[in-house]
């Protein structure tokens, strides 16, 4: 079955950087979207980035634009996301998201189990 293994969070001071790494296995992600969704305690769920697979075709939210960056790594079946002048606002459980392309940008048909990145002030 479809995984997808989230690692990399951790505690960060407000300007730091961190670097997300997503392992998916289970099915061929040729024709997908993979994305990141974050969601802080409280909040709605929230897209943050997308990139497809084949082309490696990026999207971002208007709150990390120009702050994070997404890529993916097909030798490795790897996707990551690059967060640099992290804010505290930017603390939340993030999650490594798949989507067939028929799937709306703010959905998912798939979603790791979440790594908690936290951003002190």
């Amino acid at each position: 079955q479809v995984q997808l293994v989230e690692s990399g969070g951790g505690l960060v001071q407000a300007g730091g950087s961190l670097r997300l790494s997503c392992a998916a296995s289970g099915r061929t992600f040729s024709s997908y979207v993979m994305g990141w969704f974050r969601q802080a305690p409280g909040k709605e769920r929230e897209f943050i980035a997308a990139i497809t697979w084949s082309f490696g075709r990026t999207s971002y939210a208007d709150s990390v634009n120009g702050r994070f960056t997404i890529s993916r790594d097909s030798a490795k079946n790897t996707v990551y996301l690059q967060m640099n002048s992290l804010k505290p606002e930017d603390t939340a459980v993030y999650y490594c998201t798949a989507r067939r392309l028929v799937v709306d940008k703010y959905e998912y048909d798939y979603r790791g189990q979440g790594t908690q990145v936290t951003v002190s002030s």
